[in-house]
Order: C-alpha cells, then structure tokens, then sequence
C-alpha cells in the first residue's frame, strides 16, 4: 500500500508551485480543500513516471517536448460526472425560444452551429440531438452541426463510443432509450447515426489559439465549467466565448453560474423556459 501524503514528496511549496503552473496551462485553480485529490494525483503520476522526487516530476512536466504527461495529469485532475437531459429546461428553452429567434434573421441557409463545451463524456450533445430530432420540426429545412469539446482526450475517446451506464441514462424516456440507443451488454451505446451527427474535438478554452480555431456558433451550452476557475479566467473565457459567437448568439451556463458576474459584454434574456445571455445583434 503506498501512502499519499506530504511527506511521500509534495511539500506545501511544491503544491503552491504546481497549482501555480496548472492555473496558467488550464485555468484551473486548485484551492487548499483539494490539496489531497491533487496530492493523490501527482503521486500516482510520479510512480508510474519513475521520478522519486517532485523536483524531477515537475521538470519533466514542464519541459517535456510532446506534452504527454501534461496531458495525462489533465485527463486525471477533470471532473466528468454528468447524465442525459441534465437541467433539460434549457434544451426546452433551445427549441421552443433560442432557434426561433435565430431561424428569423436569417438571410442564407448556412448551417445552425451549436457548440457543447466541455463534452465530458457525451450525454449534452448527443442529448441536444436527440432534443432536436424529438421537439424541433423545423430541423426537416435546417442543416444543424453540433460540436462537442474538452480539454480531457480520454474523455474525448469515450464520448465518440457513446456507451453509457444505466445511471448515466436514467431521466431517457424508454421510447427514446429503445429509439435512439442500442442495448451493449449491461451499457447502452448511442446509436451509429448519431454518433457521426457529433463531430468532437480538443479544446483548452484558456488557450487564445484554440478557441481562434472555433467560430461562428449561433448557441454554445457552457454548464458547469467555470465555476472552477477563478474570476480572471471566467473573464477571459467569457471573452472568448464571446467572440465565437454570432451577432445574436446564445450561450447557457450551469444554473449556479450568472454571466453578469462575470462579463457585461452578454445581454440577459429571460425566456419562459430559462435565462441565457446572448451576444448583442449589433456585434461585430
């Protein structure tokens, strides 16, 4: 059994240096109540490097030409815990209010984007398809893309096989569960056509040079990710969010989350379904 703690090789100044260095590659912020998930998590890494100190563990984290290992720490110090139809009143409030508005001033029949970030493990955008597919008819004259994102590349990998517990499928309707899912052993896995309708990709909203690459989404689901970041990444992320939006774009946070006390460049909308934040019409 090997022993987690302090005196294992993580000194109060290393943990200070390590938070300090995560914060600045993902905008995370980890206070002293996690010290021992990080503890854990760097321990465990250190093992399976071969560094007997955090001196050289943190030398190879930092230098490490293919980033790897950072990569690795990444995908073990992120929370993935979510399920199909999580806070569903805004997937209500998506078709019955925020399309509405976006179908009517259009002029051309450039596609619908939707952006879903962080993916976890896939239930928001396969179930924003399904969403659709059930409670939006006008996506017979629509093209929609839907683009899922997460800094996670394990979690990545899991969300583009689609398999999923019972739990993670409890609140499915069973219609829609014999619909649009297929029975794999004691998992349900989404079915192939929806699968390939969701095109994921890596993404470090903290990375200008990542979100850059992601543009032009007319509504963009962020639930749930900034409340673990401190209040200079919430702005900057909101800033960049911002900027990947359409004139008159929406986006929707976790229901703890408030875009007012967080950026002033969001209008509040409040729809009888849910309150969202959208982007100015005037915008550019």
């Amino acid at each position: 059994m090997i022993v987690m703690s302090n005196q294992a090789g993580i000194s109060d100044e290393d943990f200070q240096k390590f938070r300090e260095f995560f914060y600045r590659k993902t905008g995370m912020l980890f206070e002293q109540s996690k010290r021992y998930f990080v503890d854990k998590r760097v321990l465990e890494r250190m093992i399976a490097t071969d560094n007997p100190t955090f001196r050289s563990y943190f030398a190879m984290l930092r230098f490490q030409a293919s980033g790897a290992e950072l990569q690795t720490l990444i995908n073990l110090m992120t929370v993935n815990e979510t399920y199909f139809f999580r806070e569903e009143y805004q997937f209500r409030c998506l078709v019955d209010s925020m399309l509405a508005e976006i179908v009517a001033r259009r002029t051309s029949t450039e596609p619908i984007r939707i952006w879903s970030v962080p993916s976890s493990s896939g239930e928001e955008p396969y179930g924003i398809a399904i969403y659709l597919l059930e409670h939006w008819p006008p996506l017979k004259q629509w093209d929609v893309e839907i683009i899922s994102s997460d800094i996670d590349t394990q979690i990545l990998h899991r969300a583009k096989q689609g398999l999923y517990s019972e739990r993670a499928v409890q609140h499915v309707p069973e219609p829609l569960l014999k619909k649009y899912f297929r029975h794999v052993g004691t998992q349900y896995q989404i079915r192939q056509t929806l699968r390939e309708a969701v095109e994921f990709t890596q993404v470090n909203v903290t990375e200008s040079a990542d979100m850059r690459s992601h543009r032009h989404f007319d509504v963009i689901f962020c639930r749930n990710l900034l409340i673990y970041f401190d209040d200079l990444s919430r702005k900057t992320t909101a800033e960049s969010f911002y900027d990947a939006l359409n004139p008159g774009g929406f986006i929707c946070l976790g229901h703890s989350e408030a875009m007012s006390r967080i950026s002033p460049l969001f209008q509040i909308r409040r729809f009888p379904n849910a309150i969202v934040y959208q982007k100015p019409l005037e915008a550019r």
